[in-house]
């Protein structure tokens, strides 16, 4: 998550904190401070995108899948992904995205019995996704 955004979500926190304050007084701001921070630091932790290529499978955050079924990996400019995660969608498409990212890869998976035709993944290191992927 960039640093832009978790600054604006801190300062939303920190508004509710100055209502607490105003309301109950040092004691409550300064614990809903404390729990305004930690809970800022579980979203920043939680809404990261952790992607692993290794030589068996690729795994991004709790989805996961054999190399056996991947397809090409298509490498996707910031026009690109906008147009692809919009008008351009396909409802059957796995999307691993992030709205901060711009972006991704576009993953093509070959397997008869899955109905996803690609894997959208936001990535800000599209191209060495790509080539990670399209390593035999």
């Amino acid at each position: 998550m960039p640093f832009w955004l978790l600054s604006l979500i801190y300062f939303f926190f920190l508004s509710f904190v100055l209502s607490v304050w105003a309301a109950l007084g040092n004691n409550a701001a300064l614990a809903s401070l404390i729990i305004m921070t930690v809970l800022l630091l579980l979203i920043y932790k939680t809404s990261s995108l952790d992607i692993e290529v290794d030589q068996f499978e690729l795994r991004i955050g709790r989805a996961h899948i054999e190399r056996k079924y991947l397809g090409e990996a298509f490498i996707l400019d910031n026009t690109q992904m906008r147009r692809i995660r919009t008008q351009d969608a396909d409802p059957s498409a796995y999307l691993a995205i992030r709205f901060w990212a711009s972006t991704g890869v576009k993953l093509m998976i070959n397997d008869k019995r899955d109905e996803t035709p690609y894997w959208l993944i936001s990535s800000n290191k599209a191209n060495q996704l790509a080539q990670a992927l399209n390593k035999n």
